[in-house]
């Protein structure tokens, strides 16, 4: 069993013994995509297809805050707001726009990329770095940015 999902697991129990039952929701759904994925793929997951499927969690949680306060409904915003702290707490620390720059700056120089064609290359060798640690919508955007 990998550590991360041991440490969900053990903070499953933890929430059950708490009583904390909107953290203990949560971990339980973190738990089940995690088991859905291994059926699916018939093998245990690592930590890094955890991690995967924590940052695609996070992803629908803050697209879903965003439809949610446009329809004004601020009790199902306050819902995701809660998933989206317990899912962050087991991601790896984010990095800061400067550490974000550099590791594109570095992976622009590493691959030769000149144009915007070259975004695929820049992309590839940044996905590895950076999973779970920004947002790629964002890391993509300074990308074409600096390529334009």
């Amino acid at each position: 069993m990998s550590p991360l999902k041991s440490k969900l697991t053990e903070d499953m129990k933890s929430a059950m013994r708490d009583g904390d039952k909107s953290r203990l929701q949560t971990i339980r759904l973190i738990l089940s995509a995690v088991k859905q994925q291994e059926v699916d793929t018939r093998e245990e997951q690592t930590d890094d297809d955890i991690i995967a499927s924590l940052t695609k969690m996070q992803k629908q949680r803050r697209e879903s805050i965003s439809q949610f306060e446009k329809a004004e409904r601020q009790d199902l915003v306050d819902k995701e707001k809660q998933e989206l702290e317990v899912i962050s707490e087991y991601l790896p620390e984010a990095l800061s726009e400067d550490e974000i720059d550099q590791l594109i700056s570095e992976a622009m120089t590493a691959s030769g990329a000149s144009s915007i064609k070259d975004m695929g290359k820049i992309m590839g060798i940044l996905k590895p770095k950076l999973a779970g640690r920004a947002d790629m919508g964002v890391v993509s955007a300074k990308i074409k940015s600096s390529l334009s």
